[in-house]
């Protein structure tokens, strides 16, 4: 016959009170998120949201890279030569276009472009009201375009089917960050990004400054090797001294024509203020249509535009990347899920268990 030993469950440990449930689900309430969290484009972010860039920006430490390789070898393997030789303002020189560089590239790949937010699902529906007149109670999808008059011409704008809104002037959708950006220029794989409204001064300053440090650093490797060269040496005997000048200048070599086409032609869209997106596609040519179509956003003098592109006041950031989504009330079934568990009568308890024990006894 065996024994068996029971200890009686206080009912108390199968209850949850009330204000620790309480406690708990305030906590749950509490539970903010930031709206770079939920952000529906095609980007990602970093620190808290503080900075953002494409989803596709794999060929950004590929830029950077090279231009830090290239400008470590020339202080490494050139620099002494040609401060020894020449004149000490050499890495000065290299060694602050290089700080500006960097510094342009990682301020255009981690700016806000000029993304616009998306439209609410009440805005939406908004919207679609007022453009649907006909009281039908079916859907109807909203037109693709409405007409806006800018500087006495007439320009489109385009209803946006992702973001749920008619796109502003100069506004267009990128199709790999999924997003409606304000005066698109173009999405640059090399940065990482998109180029817009809030990015567009510091791209521009970076291939710009690029261009310079470029042909610094072609110059000075050239002339390094020519002064080697000069000291009774062969040109190979010189190029065998200085191996890493090979290296700089090869990739000087195929880099400075692109990038100084480059930026000739943003230049020209400056002076012209225009954006690639427009150039590209004739927005403002007269070859399009047959009546007069200038560019409307040109004040018909270089460097008025080239104020307003440059040196304008910078436009906020529309999307409050770190802004703290509104917390959300807890509903009836989380209610419930959280009601502590009820009370059993302690009567109820013991009879339970002298009947268990009778069993065991038996």
């Amino acid at each position: 016959m065996k024994n068996c030993e029971y200890q009686q469950i206080d009912p108390g440990a199968l209850s949850v009170s009330p204000s620790s449930a309480q406690n708990h689900a305030e906590k749950k309430v509490q539970r903010s998120r930031r709206k770079w969290e939920v952000f529906p484009g095609k980007n990602r972010f970093f620190c808290d949201g503080r900075i953002i860039v494409a989803r596709q920006s794999g060929i950004l430490p590929v830029t950077l890279g090279l231009i830090v390789v290239t400008c470590g070898l020339f202080f490494a393997f050139d620099c002494p030569f040609l401060v020894e030789h020449l004149t000490v303002f050499i890495p000065v020189v290299g060694g602050a276009l290089s700080v500006f560089v960097v510094t342009s590239l990682l301020r255009t790949s981690f700016t806000d472009p000029g993304i616009l937010p998306r439209a609410t699902p009440e805005e939406a529906a908004d919207l679609e009201k007022q453009i649907d007149t006909s009281g039908s109670s079916t859907y109807r999808p909203p037109p693709r375009t409405k007409e806006v008059l800018i500087n006495q011409q007439v320009v489109k704008l385009k209803y946006c089917f992702t973001c749920k809104m008619f796109r502003p002037p100069r506004t267009s959708h990128c199709s790999l960050c999924d997003n409606c950006v304000e005066r698109f220029d173009h999405h640059c794989p090399w940065v990482g990004n998109c180029v817009g409204k809030r990015n567009y001064r510091f791209f521009y300053s970076f291939i710009i400054s690029l261009s310079f440090l470029t042909s610094f650093i072609f110059g000075c490797v050239v002339t390094h090797i020519t002064l080697r060269s000069q000291e009774g040496k062969s040109l190979i005997q010189a190029i065998q001294e200085s191996p890493a000048s090979v290296v700089e200048l090869v990739i000087c070599f195929f880099s400075i024509w692109s990038i100084l086409g480059l930026s000739g032609f943003h230049t020209y869209l400056v002076a012209s203020n225009l954006t690639t997106n427009e150039d590209i596609k004739g927005s403002w040519s007269s070859k399009r249509c047959s009546e007069e179509s200038g560019n409307p956003y040109s004040y018909n003098n270089i460097i008025t535009n080239c104020c307003v592109t440059l040196c304008g006041p910078m436009p906020p950031s529309l999307i409050d990347r770190r802004g703290f989504l509104p917390l959300v009330e807890a509903s009836p079934a989380s209610e419930m899920e959280l009601s502590p568990f009820p009370v059993k009568n302690d009567t109820n308890m013991e009879e339970t268990c002298q009947e268990f024990a009778l069993s065991c006894t038996a």
